[in-house]
């Protein structure tokens, strides 16, 4: 029964409350609700409880399990056992263990943070996110920082955006009357996509192991032309491998809600149900972990890259977040009243705000070598930040604006504060899937995020962008005479300002490039281009005030994020080099030389034999040869160049603009050579093998 397993394997607030002290159990809730150090008396009464649990669903072992800047998780495993006289053993697990560890981050990225041979870092326990079991270890959630305090993770910072966010929100809410609320949160649904292959073909392909994507590939002669895989027929392996991956999901607390498959062949999504921010972005880290491992128990691959197959979707993660209060109520769904609605005009208004303020910001959270072969391509949103809001809420913001009586509302004259909102509800509109950031009833649904990052970046980034507006707002608003005068005139103020991001058209369309340029709207296509913005004085501003990324901290992820691209491109070109040297020129080598020999024997029988099919494909094949030895001879000299250049900025933009140049033209003359080359002949499963190798 899914109640009976689902967070069995989670030492979460029921557990807690059974298993502490009354006493402890209150001291631990109100250390979380306070965000304090944990009393080291208490901590030790927590450990023991936690330790007994652990040990009797099974685990032998601890671990502090967080996240560094690599985009994974990380673990070191320490037994419970402790010596004791005669030979034997105890088990134990103190208190100050489970507050700190000690990895070695050494041979973590750090950007800088800190030389190479300074080992120490520590880890420190999230409290507001539950320990768990997995694989027969007690995984504590933490957070990850240097001997200096500087966070070198990527959890630290989703903590402080959300203490940020709280802050201020309250603020807020404090100017509506509202005394009851005492915190507010973020809230994430992370909608995962992947696809799954079978593990005979990933294995013969050198590219899908060392770079997640395929280098090579000429289009199958059927792909998702005709639509029918979105939503089709479960097939038997991938139901059986839902089914234990839910079982799993479920055990750990993990609310994962629907799946279905995708649009292109091979291609499915998981969907969680919302919770916490910090809780949501662990959660999708164990998701991605155990969907790798479960489809290996069936035989079959997860690949999570953006882009595994040139020419069918992409994969992404839809990012659907919202603001809660504790009492149970959603900033970002309008309510009954006029002053419901007031507030959520404000809450709403400082979305948009903060996404066009800061849609650099937002573009940089989600750049990576991987994701930009998805952005902007047609079934992704575009490069470009903009907002869909649906048709009537964008009249009623219209209407405000302009002081002009809203026809939805008999013509009459809407006052902030005084009127009470047309109803809006959740489906009043179409969706508009080409929008990066879509208005979806009662939460906004950021697209661009890639399949294979952590949602963690993204959600700091607009975390703190909407917490710095709310400061604004509320810096301004608190001082006011006319408090509704005032609300009614910053409203309007800032629809008439930030109007521009709202785009509720077609983001596929060529014409709405040239329309976000008229609006003065970034595209920033590629990851190079966005992290050129990153250091920008006002993004510098931002996050430091806020406490969320000092200036320091904020320059090392932007060298990591510049290495990161850099290398992995490098990466790319190697292995492309190493398919070709060793795989596909000796394999077309001698397809042509069988070609050049049934040319000749044929010949020799009679002069007036057909030998068109030999010499045609003999030609292409040797001109194809010819110009894939020169895109490697190129490739190779820029490879070589490459060692030569000083600073990240400038490493990456060479690989963006020399070396993915190399590797196309490398990969247009291979993936022509497979279309005519014999199949027997060809080194690589190719992609209808792959695409449809799950039966």
């Amino acid at each position: 029964m899914v109640t009976e397993i689902f967070a069995s394997m989670v030492f979460d607030d029921a557990t807690m409350e059974a298993r502490l002290p009354r006493q402890t159990y209150k001291a631990l809730q109100k250390t979380i609700k306070d965000g304090r150090h944990l009393d080291l008396d208490v901590a030790n009464v927590v450990a023991n409880a936690m330790k007994d649990w652990a040990i009797e669903k099974g685990a032998t072992h601890y671990t502090h399990w967080f996240q560094p800047m690599t985009g994974v998780t990380a673990e070191k495993h320490d037994s419970f056992i402790s010596p004791k006289d005669g030979g034997k053993v105890i088990m134990e697990f103190s208190g100050k263990e489970l507050i700190q560890g000690e990895p070695d981050a050494s041979s973590f990225p750090s950007g800088g943070l800190r030389a190479t041979f300074e080992a120490r870092g520590y880890t420190a326990w999230d409290a507001t996110s539950y320990a768990f079991i997995k694989d027969g270890v007690l995984c504590i959630p933490t957070v990850f920082c240097s001997y200096g305090g500087e966070a070198l993770d990527q959890k630290t910072a989703l903590l402080r955006s959300m203490e940020a966010i709280n802050t201020q929100a309250l603020r807020v809410l404090r100017l509506f009357g509202n005394e009851d609320v005492t915190s507010v949160k973020t809230t994430v649904g992370p909608e995962q996509e992947y696809f799954l292959i079978d593990k005979s073909v990933y294995d013969r392909r050198k590219d899908l192991i060392y770079t997640g994507r395929t280098l090579f590939g000429a289009r199958s002669p059927k792909g998702q032309e005709l639509d029918d895989h979105y939503f089709g027929t479960i097939k038997p392996r991938v139901a059986a491998f839902m089914k234990e991956l839910n079982d799993e999901l479920w055990k750990l607390g993990v609310l994962a809600k629907t799946e279905h498959n995708e649009v292109a062949p091979a291609q499915h999504e998981m969907a969680p149900i919302f919770t916490t921010t910090n809780i949501s972005a662990d959660h999708n880290q164990l998701t991605m972990e155990l969907m790798q491992k479960v489809a290996k128990r069936h035989d079959m691959v997860c690949l999570l890259h953006e882009k595994p197959f040139a020419g069918v979707n992409g994969s992404g993660k839809h990012n659907n977040w919202s603001i809660s209060t504790n009492t149970g109520v959603n900033l970002l769904e309008p309510g009954a009243t006029p002053y419901e609605n007031a507030q959520f005009l404000l809450f709403l208004c400082a979305v948009i705000k903060a996404v066009d303020e800061y849609q650099d910001l937002l573009r940089i959270s989600v750049a990576s070598a991987g994701n930009d072969h998805r952005l902007g391509a047609n079934e992704a949103p575009p490069a470009i930040v903009s907002m869909f809001l649906g048709t009537e809420l964008s009249e009623v913001l219209e209407a405000i604006e302009h002081d002009t009586p809203y026809d939805g509302r008999e013509k009459e004259l809407l006052r902030i504060g005084v009127h009470t909102l047309p109803k809006l509800p959740k489906d009043s509109t179409d969706r508009n899937r080409t929008s990066p950031f879509a208005f979806t009833g009662n939460k906004f649904e950021f697209r661009m995020l890639g399949s294979s990052e952590s949602i963690s970046c993204c959600n700091v980034m607009l975390n703190t962008a909407v917490a710095e507006e709310l400061k604004q707002f509320a810096d301004a608003l608190e001082g006011a005479e006319n408090f509704e005068g005032a609300l009614h005139d910053l409203i309007q103020k800032v629809i008439r300002e930030h109007k521009r991001i709202i785009f509720n058209g077609d983001g596929y369309d060529e014409s709405w490039v040239h329309e976000a340029e008229k609006r003065g709207l970034l595209n920033l296509k590629t990851t190079p281009d966005a992290l050129a913005h990153m250091l920008d004085p006002k993004n510098v501003a931002l996050l430091s005030s806020h406490h969320v990324y000092s200036e320091t901290e904020l320059r090392a992820r932007h060298e990591v994020k510049l290495e990161n691209y850099s290398k992995i491109i490098h990466i790319e070109a190697l292995t492309m080099l190493d398919m070709v040297n060793k795989d596909i020129f000796p394999a077309m080598s001698a397809y042509s030389a069988d070609l050049a020999a049934a040319v000749k024997e044929k010949s020799a029988i009679s002069a007036d034999l057909d030998c068109s099919y030999e010499t045609d494909t003999l030609r292409s094949i040797c001109a194809l040869l010819g110009e894939a030895h020169r895109a490697v001879k190129k490739l190779e000299e820029d490879l070589t160049d490459a060692r030569s250049i000083s600073g990240n900025e400038a490493l990456a933009e060479f690989y963006k603009s020399t070396i993915l140049a190399d590797m196309r033209s490398l990969r247009i003359a291979a993936d022509e050579m497979e279309s005519i080359a014999s199949a027997k002949r060809w080194p690589y499963p190719s992609y209808g093998e792959i695409l449809f190798s799950v039966k």
